[in-house]
């Protein structure tokens, strides 16, 4: 693969990985940011979907490493690089109303440019954060309340801080990669798992985990980075054009999730009569919220000062949106 890469590379193709499938929101983002550059500039984007290089970790090694020029990882995989990068998992810290969701990332100073500072401490160019949708619950049965995910094993991430969520609402926290996720679910050795509606439907994970719990405990966000020596190597105009592109597939994106979540899920439904939808009431959600201050404690033990300012910066965006 190096020597394709190299070769690759004289041809002035640049190649951009993420996390997801064909037509998946991060797929969605990297084809307009393909579109952008291949329309405004002479060169071309190869895109690489999962699995074509590796699981996320693979493709941030191979970004780092410079064989990739751009990378799209979730926080749930940064977090072992940036640990700061788990607030994302701090439950209930997060509005889950998709317009107040849409303000926050643009206008939030913690995503713009303290984020900014903490990727560029890994080598990695952060050029935009954006949410993909509401976290959803499935699980082997209806879960309403924090004593019903006793003795539940619900896969996450390779994230101490989701693990520290799970424990909070009374699960087993099972790390899983993601091409391993449908096989435990299908023979129970994982009893639930979360993920955005879409994701849910487009990876069939309603077929082995039919019980839909919405919990509205934060969002899903993905963030979308350049190698930091490339990016630094090229000319201030292409920069400017990296960076207006970034911001074009952002805002095509956030028009393309607008609705994704019921779309999905009126496609689950209309293929699965096993398919249940629970939705939290208030108060059960409350009963939640009660166990988001201990994985808050957990974040600040993991990321000291500098996590506690992050946090601070964090809900003073969030009010001020709001």
């Amino acid at each position: 693969m190096l020597g394709s890469v190299s070769g690759m590379a004289q041809a002035d193709t640049w190649r951009y990985a993420h996390e997801e499938y064909d037509g998946d929101v991060q797929d969605v983002y990297a084809q307009k940011f393909k579109e952008y550059v291949e329309k405004n500039s002479e060169h071309n984007v190869q895109v690489y979907r999962f699995g074509e290089l590796g699981e996320s970790d693979d493709i941030m090694e191979q970004t780092q490493a410079g064989i990739l020029q751009f990378v799209n990882q979730s926080p749930g995989f940064t977090g072992a690089l940036i640990p700061e990068a788990q607030i994302f998992f701090i439950p209930y810290l997060m509005p889950t109303d998709f317009n107040t969701v849409v303000k926050f990332f643009e206008n939030s100073k913690a995503i713009n440019e303290d984020f900014v500072d903490l990727y560029a401490d890994q080598g990695l160019e952060l050029l935009k954060m954006y949410p993909e949708g509401e976290m959803v619950v499935t699980a082997d049965e209806p879960v309403t309340s924090p004593s019903e995910f006793n003795g539940k094993k619900i896969r996450t991430m390779t994230n101490p801080l989701l693990s520290s969520t799970y424990e909070a609402f009374g699960a087993t926290p099972t790390p899983l990669p993601w091409g391993e996720v449908y096989g435990a679910l299908q023979t129970n050795m994982i009893q639930g798992q979360e993920n955005p509606i879409f994701w849910i439907e487009s990876g069939g994970l309603y077929e082995v985990s039919p019980h839909l719990i919405f919990t509205k405990h934060g969002w899903f966000t993905t963030a979308m980075m350049a190698n930091q020596d490339f990016f630094n190597g090229l000319s201030a105009a292409e920069q400017k054009m990296v960076r207006e592109a970034s911001d074009w597939a952002f805002d095509e994106t956030i028009e393309h999730i607008d609705g994704l979540a019921d779309r999905s899920l009126e496609k689950i439904l209309a293929s699965s009569d096993e398919v249940t939808v629970t939705r939290l009431t208030e108060a059960q959600m409350n009963e939640f919220r009660k166990r988001a201050p201990q994985v808050e404690k957990t974040f600040i033990d993991m990321t000291g000062n500098g996590g506690q300012k992050l946090l601070n910066q964090f809900k003073a965006d969030l009010k001020a949106i709001k």
